[in-house]
């Protein structure tokens, strides 16, 4: 059970916000190896995307060797990190893209493993309007 002063550790938190940053800006430049080390590498690994649904590393690595590389630039709102205890996280935004009328929405579910913080669950969707 996490106790509620466990909840967002000042120190645990700036470490999952500085990984959720350093993805965010890979995200955009489409640095690819950046985004493939920020995934945990093991076939229970999960991307649910706009338009697809990925299960383990190669299939989050294929996606990502496969999409376009251009008009990634997008603005976060309503960011939210949370963690528990000091393994586990889970961060929450909305972003706009240029010329996309929909909202975008993202969630990442973080574990600390042996390599640092990685991402183990993520989903990707719009909400029309």
């Amino acid at each position: 059970m996490i106790a509620l002063e466990e909840i967002d550790i000042p120190e645990v938190l700036a470490e999952v916000t500085e990984a959720f940053r350093r993805y965010e800006t890979a995200l955009v430049t489409n640095d690819v190896a950046t985004l493939d080390a920020l995934f945990f590498a093991d076939a229970r690994t999960v991307r649910y995307g706009a338009g697809e649904c990925l299960y383990g590393r190669d299939e989050i690595l294929a996606f990502r060797k496969g999409r376009p590389s251009k008009g990634l630039e997008r603005t976060l709102t309503r960011t939210s990190i949370t963690t528990y205890g000091r393994d586990f996280a889970v961060a929450s935004t909305e972003f706009a893209k240029v010329g996309e009328a929909r909202t975008g929405r993202q969630m990442q579910t973080w574990a600390r493993t042996p390599d640092g913080w990685r991402v183990v669950a993520a989903h990707v969707s719009f909400m029309e309007g």
